[in-house]
């Protein structure tokens, strides 16, 4: 196991539950830690403390010592998501790590037909619809989290960040930039 804060945790897009359906990354490319906590809808105080205690460490760039940035890539952001998600059904953080290994170790092929499923206690992972109406018919899902739902969420966060990035923030910005075009 690896030591909190090391930033030598596990890397997510090595995993086929965080390669199969997400475009290829460049491995250098990543999110700043700020960016990823606005994108998963938590915050950096939460995001920091999930990276100092292994829960979902950065996989582009951890820390590595005072001033240094962690870069988040983007299957890191969706788990942060996902963990998020379950966070605010009541499921509590011991349970949420136990869902991420057994995600990790179960290498599902489609994440977008993934669905994390809870009676509130244990969380299920189900891969086929059938699962999901086993589980349900059981009386054992209380809700269920489609993954690929979010997945796209993410992407399309993401993107919107990134445009807003590059729009001119002010009217004289804008002046400047029809000018150049012109």
């Amino acid at each position: 196991m690896n030591e909190p804060g090391s930033g030598t945790g596990p890397r997510y897009d090595l995993d086929p539950l965080f390669t199969d359906g997400l475009p290829e990354l460049d491995a250098n490319a990543g999110y700043r830690g700020t960016v990823a906590a606005r994108a998963a809808g938590i915050t950096y105080r939460q995001l920091d403390y999930w990276a100092r205690t292994a829960l979902v460490e950065p996989t582009v760039r951890g820390a590595a010592g005072s001033g240094t940035q962690r870069l988040y890539g983007f299957r890191d952001i969706l788990v942060l998501k996902l963990v998020k998600r379950l966070l605010d059904t009541g499921i509590s953080l011991q349970q949420i790590r136990t869902a991420v290994e057994q995600l990790r170790e179960a290498g599902v092929h489609d994440l977008a037909q993934t669905t994390l499923m809870s009676d509130g206690a244990s969380v299920y992972l189900c891969t086929s619809n059938d699962e999901v109406i086993d589980l349900v018919s059981r009386g054992q899902g209380v809700f269920g989290i489609a993954v690929g739902k979010v997945l796209r969420e993410v992407e399309s966060t993401l993107v919107e960040f990134d445009r807003q990035e590059h729009e001119p923030s002010d009217e004289l910005a804008l002046r400047r930039r029809k000018r150049s075009v012109s």
